[in-house]
């Protein structure tokens, strides 16, 4: 039997800052820049130094594969992340979408929170969980553009037809138009706004979506933008990554020195613009994996980092650490969890033993709900549930998995834990403390404390399946 380190008082570690989970201050939305630089500094403080990698991903058909009902490639890139890179590197979601879309999406996928986001084809940057947005880049938005010029020349054309409420932004106008009609009607709204002293840029994408923004707008300047920020304040990422599948990811992959895939579903637009612009630059693949597997393939084959997946791995006690990672422990804990009420696993001895030894005899779970259990009381109820899931839409996934050292041998750990069960989707915040006294690499990590308490998103706060 492994021995055990002492449990830690809740009141050693209850006055420690969790900012890793919540970046910024709850600041109410301003465009001011002064709070759009503090919270990009608050993005980058929480790195130990220059971000190692900086993915810039599209998300329809790019990071989210909605042919994927299971999500299994998104699982696998954030199990992915969250156990290799979000201690130390920056996820930047970059989508057409709007605010009141993406954050749609959020409901409908298991996406992540990414520390950037960049909506409405370029035209909105924020930062963090309270997505401040940044006012220099509103500012340079603003010039040389007139949405009200815009709206009354577009409704002069007949073919163009106005999008949704929700798509039409501060700084883009959207329609649908015919696939066949595009290319004259993008040059007659170029002549027209022209000659209105206009300075924009039309974008065509998806065989039916037409963007018009400022000059200054787009994908790929929004990420210019944001890496001459990084490169002024001595941040600059060692590596990026973009990732895209069609027209308005184009932009992204004409960034000097950044590295690019393009999906094996991309669209035949950005696999024509790559053949004209591109096609002899050895820093842009055209993935043979679909969507978030693309990604994964990238990272692999550009040498960027880890690119094997704890879903990749079938047994999860043989992993080859060579160091005590807590961020690699606690996804690899919820993934067990998961395989273990999806029969996945087998029910045997040896697995439960495993399971209980990796939890302190005399720990605690405090319950979302309040309720204090023991932590191998929570591992004897988890034994009573094997199969509860099997053959059903259940999934498990963590969220902003980060670390504090409390000592030379303790953890705090700061993590959002999601349960998907068919439509049912609960997530709890989650405070643990970790500890390697008296256990080999090899043995993992001890769980000592658990506190959770229920996220505001989490939808039903009925927690009578709530086991960890």
């Amino acid at each position: 039997m492994l021995r055990f380190g002492t449990v830690i008082p809740i009141s050693s570690y209850s006055s420690i800052t969790c900012s890793c989970i919540n970046n910024h201050p709850h600041h109410p939305t301003s465009l001011s820049t002064s709070v759009s630089e503090a919270s990009l500094k608050a993005t980058m403080n929480r790195l130990a130094g220059v971000a190692r990698l900086m993915i810039v991903s599209d998300l329809d058909h790019t990071m989210v594969d909605h042919h994927d009902l299971d999500n299994l490639a998104l699982l696998r890139f954030n199990a992915l992340w969250e156990s290799n890179y979000r201690n130390n590197s920056l996820l930047v979601f970059s989508t057409g979408r709007s605010p009141t879309l993406y954050k749609e999406l959020r409901k409908e996928k298991p996406l992540l929170v990414p520390d950037i986001t960049i909506m409405s084809v370029g035209t909105e940057i924020t930062y963090g969980n309270s997505m401040i947005p940044d006012g220099g880049w509103i500012e340079i938005l603003n010039q040389k553009w007139n949405r009200n010029v815009v709206s009354e020349e577009t409704k002069k054309i007949s073919e163009l037809t106005l999008q949704s409420e929700t798509e039409q932004r501060p700084h883009k106008v959207s329609f649908y138009i015919q696939k066949d009609k595009a290319e004259d009607i993008m040059k007659v709204l170029s002549t027209r706004l022209e000659e209105r002293g206009l300075d924009v840029k039309i974008i065509y994408s998806g065989g039916m979506d037409l963007d018009i923004l400022p000059q200054g707008a787009g994908k790929g300047q929004a990420l210019a933008y944001l890496l001459k920020k990084f490169k002024a304040e001595g941040n600059l990422p060692h590596n990026t990554l973009v990732c895209g599948d069609s027209g308005n990811d184009a932009e992204l992959f004409s960034i000097p020195d950044v590295h690019g895939v393009m999906v094996s579903n991309a669209q035949e637009e950005l696999l024509q613009w790559h053949v004209a612009n591109a096609k002899d630059n050895p820093k842009i693949i055209h993935a043979t994996e679909r969507c978030a597997a693309g990604i994964i393939q990238a990272i692999g084959y550009f040498n960027l980092g880890p690119s094997k997946s704890p879903r990749d791995v079938t047994d999860l006690s043989d992993s080859k650490m060579e160091k005590f990672d807590p961020a690699y422990e606690v996804v690899k804990f919820y993934l067990f969890y998961e395989r273990w009420r999806r029969a996945e696993v087998e029910n045997s001895e040896l697995y439960f033993a495993n399971l209980k030894a990796v939890c302190c005899p005399s720990g605690i779970l405090v319950h979302p709900s309040g309720i204090e259990q023991s932590l191998h009381d929570c591992i004897n109820s988890l034994r009573q549930c094997y199969g509860d899931k099997q053959g059903k839409q259940f999934w498990v996934w963590v969220d902003q998995v980060l670390f504090s050292q409390l000592g030379s041998d303790s953890w705090l750990v700061n993590f959002k834990k999601w349960e998907q069960s068919g439509e049912e989707r609960k997530g709890c915040l989650t405070t643990a403390v970790l500890s390697s006294k008296d256990v080999t690499v090899a043995k993992g990590l001890t769980w000592l404390h658990v506190h959770q308490t229920w996220l505001n998103e989490a939808g039903s706060s009925n927690g009578i399946s709530w086991l960890f």
